[in-house]
């Protein structure tokens, strides 16, 4: 198995659902990135964005990706937009196993909407502005995302196949 498992994809492509799930089936520690973030820095992810800025957050991004990579058996959500800055997905490639986890426009539109989390970069916009910031962030960021090392059907795969593709992988690398 690899030290560190990384979850990347769109916001609302179920990230920290399945990670926690994930972890939890091979034993190993759990990090919302987000999360870890808000608990360094004491403020909300909307606060940072509102208060710092996006470039102050995705310095914040490497920062927590350099300090998590340092982790052993941890699956790690990242934020959204994390492999999309900077050196991110080869810092995150170097580290560990990076899994992509790939929505249509429309069904992460579909996600979104349901969700109860705000998200900055789609605040106080109607459903067909959200699906417009949605494509248009989605092809900007595809680039990175498909640098990772398993692309997986978000609304295809099931926690335990992710874990038979790990465990694969993990075989064939070695």
């Amino acid at each position: 198995m690899p030290k560190r498992i990384f979850l990347i994809g769109f916001m609302g492509s179920g990230k920290t659902t399945h990670g926690k799930k994930i972890a939890r089936m091979i034993a190993y520690d759990f990090v919302d990135m987000d999360a870890w973030i808000v608990g360094q820095e004491g403020k909300s992810v909307p606060q940072l964005f509102a208060d710092e800025g996006e470039a102050y957050f995705r310095a914040r991004e490497t920062d927590a990706i350099r300090e998590l990579a340092s982790r052993e058996q941890v699956v790690i959500a990242t934020g959204g937009g994390a492999p999309c800055h900077g050196q991110n997905i080869e810092l995150m490639k170097e580290a560990g196993l990076v899994i992509y986890l790939k929505f249509s426009p429309a069904a992460l539109l579909s996600r979104l909407m349901q969700s109860k989390t705000e998200r900055p970069l789609l605040t106080g916009k109607s459903e067909p502005e959200m699906l417009e910031t949605i494509e248009k962030l989605l092809a900007e960021r595809e680039t990175y995302y498909a640098q990772a090392h398993m692309i997986t059907d978000g609304l295809e795969a099931s926690d335990e196949s992710v874990v038979n593709a790990i465990q694969r992988w993990s075989e064939n690398s070695l």
